[in-house]
């Protein structure tokens, strides 16, 4: 007989995604995003989030089940994302994880949000090798990573996000084009018609693998800026924007994997869905030796099947379930995959 199912519930930001992992082969998952009701205001609102996972989370369980051909009663273990990410989001995820946990008698463990983005890919592709360069880029992290055991070791940061994120930036300068939310999609949709070249926007921090992208930013700002009472050529700017950001991961990446001697590059997190992002990290991979490996655009964004991974390999590898008091960090740095912060209760005098 194998390990126990692993059910993975994810509720950090305006996705609830829930999962089911045994043995690092995917059951089934099931994901409900609020993004639209989010997209009137140009980006989420916390509020609004929380409420959708309150009414998402039980049918997107369901679903999940449903996809996998399970019941309640096959679930042997139930990992939920506790940080970092939106606080309300992250304790209704936490709230329905617990009771699951509790009602079936089985062990919970709470899991790093971007560890999930990192073992997403085991689901495509089998076991990390050991080390791997992990570069997550997404909407509010871009940070480069040294990985060795996912489930054992501590994740070492050989460079991370100073300012706005890879993502960010994207839904910043969509916004100021006039391109809808979200706008990494958006920007990545418009620069199929645009010239990559036609505007000369920085790479910022060449000799740095930390990332900055507010000065990117504020540069595709003033652009724009400049064409006031103009057309703006707004494949142009996506373009070109698209193609800093894509140059800048790519270079910081592949020169991390030869200067640590690693053979394989792991690009995860929802701006790993950039086609551009996609095809200019392979390109310069291959013209290095480096094997890349990429998950599927549905196993990028944010879902419950990514924290069911990182559950299973917990699991497997043993490691102590997350107590009963266990709590959620907003703010959480990425230090191990399992993250069981417990909050500390004043005593009265």
């Amino acid at each position: 007989m194998g390990s126990p199912i692993v059910l993975g519930i994810e509720s950090s930001c305006d996705e609830t995604g829930a999962g089911l992992v045994r043995d690092g082969r995917l059951l089934g998952h099931a994901v409900a995003s609020s993004m639209a009701e989010h997209a009137r205001f140009g980006g989420v609102v916390p509020e609004i989030a929380s409420r959708a996972h309150l009414h998402a989370l039980r049918p997107v369980v369901r679903h999940a089940l449903d996809d996998a051909g399970l019941r309640l009663s096959d679930i042997g273990a139930v990992a939920v994302t506790t940080g970092p990410g939106l606080s309300g989001a992250l304790q209704v995820g936490l709230a329905g994880a617990k009771g699951l946990a509790y009602a079936l008698g089985v062990p919970l463990y709470g899991v790093h949000h971007l560890a999930g983005h990192v073992a997403a890919d085991t689901l495509a592709h089998g076991p990390l090798p050991d080390p791997c360069v992990v570069l997550i880029v997404s909407g509010g992290h871009t940070s480069l990573l040294l990985v060795r055991d996912l489930a054992r070791d501590p994740i070492r940061h050989l460079g991370d996000t100073l300012d706005d994120a890879a993502g960010e930036c994207f839904d910043k300068v969509a916004r100021v084009f006039g391109l809808p939310y979200p706008g990494g999609p958006a920007i990545d949709r418009t620069a199929r018609t645009g010239d990559p070249r036609a505007v000369a926007f920085p790479r910022p921090l060449p000799g740095s693998y930390d990332f900055s992208f507010s000065g990117l930013k504020t540069a595709a700002a003033r652009w724009a800026e400049s064409h006031r009472g103009r057309e703006l050529p707004v494949a142009d700017g996506a373009a070109s924007l698209q193609e800093a950001v894509a140059d800048v991961l790519s270079r910081k990446a592949v020169a991390a994997c030869a200067e640590y001697g690693v053979g394989t590059l792991v690009v995860v997190g929802g701006v790993a869905a950039n086609s551009r992002v996609r095809a200019l990290t392979e390109r310069r991979c291959r013209a290095a030796g480096i094997e890349l490996r990429v998950p599927p655009v549905n196993l990028c964004t944010d879902n419950g099947a990514m924290i069911a991974a990182v559950g299973d390999l917990l699991v497997r590898a043993r490691a102590e379930p997350a107590p009963l008091d266990v709590s959620i960090d907003p703010s959480a740095p990425l230090e191990y995959a399992a993250l069981h912060p417990v909050t500390v209760r004043a005593v009265a005098a």
